[in-house]
C-alpha cells in the first residue's frame, strides 16, 4: 500500500493503477512495509487524481509562510472572513484598539497626571515581559527582578526627583542584574547581562524620559504633542505607503516599509507637529513643531526598524497577541520609545519648561 505526500492511501481501487492491474491493492497488514524509505510519489496519480479539498497535492508546494500570505492580504484576500487593510491588519479591529487607547491617553493625562504615569509603567512593564519571552526562545535569560524593579521605579523617581534620578535609577538597575546574574554561574554570564541592559537602555530609560516629559505644568500637553506626533507617523507611513507604495525602503528588515510610506510619515509629523506646539505650548512656534516632527519622522522609522531587526534576530512575526490588530505591546511602543528622547530634548530648547 502506497502513501501520497498528503498523507492519504494512494491505492484505493479507482486508480490507474489497479484498474491496470486489474486487481485490487492487497492492504492486508503482513503485506505492509514495515521499515524502509518512503517510495516516490507517484506523480500520475496525482495529476489523475487530485488530493482531497483543503490539502495539497503531492506536487503542489506547501502554503508559503508569513510574508506570502500577508501580500495577499495586500492584494485585498479576506482573512478570516474579517475585513483587512492592504498590509493584512484587520484595519476595523486596529483602529478600535488604537482609539481606545487614545481615549485612555488623554483623560488619564488631563485629569490626573499621575494615572497615566501608572498607566504607563503597566504597558512598559508588558512590553519588557514580551521581549524577556522572546530572548528566552533562543536561551537568553534577562535577570528578570532587577530590570522588572528599574522598570517600575525609575519612571516613578523621575517624574518626582527630576533627570538626577533618572540617572541614578538606570545606572542602580544596570548593577543590580550584573549583581544578580553572578548567581546563575558564569556559562552564559555576558549573553545575560547585555540582553538586560539592553532591556535597560531600551525600556528602562525611556520610560524616565516620558516622565520627564510629562513633569513639567504644562506635562500632560508635551505628552500629547509626544504621542500625537508619533502616532501620525505611523497613520501617515500606513496609509500612504498601503496606496502609493512602490519603492521598498528597507526589504530586508520590514518588507512593507517603502519610501513613499515614509515620505507620508514626514508629511504627516510636520503638519501635526506645527500645529500643535503652537496650539499648547505657550510661546511655541509653527516653525518649530515642524523641526519637532521632523526629527521624530526619523526616530520613529528607526524604531521601527530596530524592533524588526530583533524580531527577525529571534525568528518571531509579532511580539506578542495582547492587542488585537496591532500584536504585542512592543509593537506598539517601537516608535514610541524611540521618538520620546529627541521630542524632550527639542521641546526643552524651544520652549524650556
Amino acid at each position: 500500500m502506497k502513501m501520497d505526500d498528503a498523507g492519504e492511501p494512494s491505492g484505493s481501487p479507482d486508480e490507474p493503477e489497479a484498474a491496470e492491474s486489474g486487481k485490487a491493492p492487497d492492504t492486508s497488514p503482513e503485506k505492509l512495509p514495515s521499515s524502509g524509505p518512503t517510495p516516490a510519489p507517484d506523480t500520475t496519480d496525482v495529476r489523475a487524481h487530485p488530493s482531497p479539498a483543503n490539502e495539497p497535492s503531492a506536487e503542489e508546494p506547501l502554503a508559503p509562510a508569513a510574508d506570502e500570505a500577508s501580500a495577499g492580504a495586500s492584494a485585498g484576500a479576506p482573512e478570516g472572513g474579517k475585513p483587512v487593510g492592504k498590509t493584512g491588519r484587520n484595519l476595523p479591529l486596529a483602529v478600535a484598539v488604537g482609539a481606545a487607547l487614545g481615549a485612555l491617553v488623554l483623560l488619564s493625562l488631563y485629569t490626573v497626571k499621575e494615572i497615566f504615569l501608572a498607566v504607563m509603567v503597566v504597558f512598559l512593564f508588558l512590553g519588557m515581559r514580551e521581549l524577556a519571552e522572546a530572548f528566552r526562545s533562543r536561551d537568553i535569560g534577562v535577570p528578570f527582578i532587577p530590570v522588572a524593579t528599574g522598570m517600575v521605579g525609575t519612571p516613578v523617581v523621575s517624574y518626582v526627583w527630576g533627570p538626577t534620578a533618572t540617572v541614578a535609577a538606570v545606572s542602580l538597575t544596570v548593577l543590580a542584574l550584573l549583581m544578580t546574574r553572578m548567581l546563575d554561574g558564569s556559562d552564559g554570564y555576558v549573553r545575560d547581562v547585555a540582553a538586560g541592559s539592553l532591556l535597560a537602555g531600551y525600556l528602562v530609560l525611556m520610560g524616565g524620559i516620558v516622565a520627564l516629559l510629562m513633569r513639567p505644568d504644562d506635562g500632560d500637553h508635551r505628552t500629547v504633542i509626544f504621542i500625537a506626533i508619533t502616532v501620525a507617523s505611523d497613520t501617515g507611513g500606513y496609509f500612504v505607503g498601503s496606496f502609493l507604495g512602490k519603492h521598498k525602503m528597507a526589504p530586508t528588515i520590514s518588507p512593507k516599509k517603502t519610501w513613499e510610506g515614509v515620505t507620508g510619515s514626514a508629511v504627516m509629523c510636520m503638519i501635526v507637529g506645527g500645529w500643535l506646539v503652537w496650539w499648547l505650548l505657550d510661546g511655541g512656534q509653527i516653525w518649530q513643531g515642524v523641526l519637532v516632527g521632523l526629527a521624530a519622522v526619523v526616530t520613529a522609522t528607526a524604531g521601527d526598524l530596530v524592533e524588526s531587526m530583533v524580531k527577525r534576530d529571534l525568528g518571531i512575526k509579532d511580539m506578542g497577541t495582547l492587542l488585537p490588530g496591532h500584536g504585542g505591546v512592543m509593537d506598539r511602543l517601537d516608535s514610541l520609545v524611540a521618538t520620546a528622547p529627541v521630542v524632550w530634548l527639542l521641546l526643552e530648547l524651544f520652549v524650556p519648561s
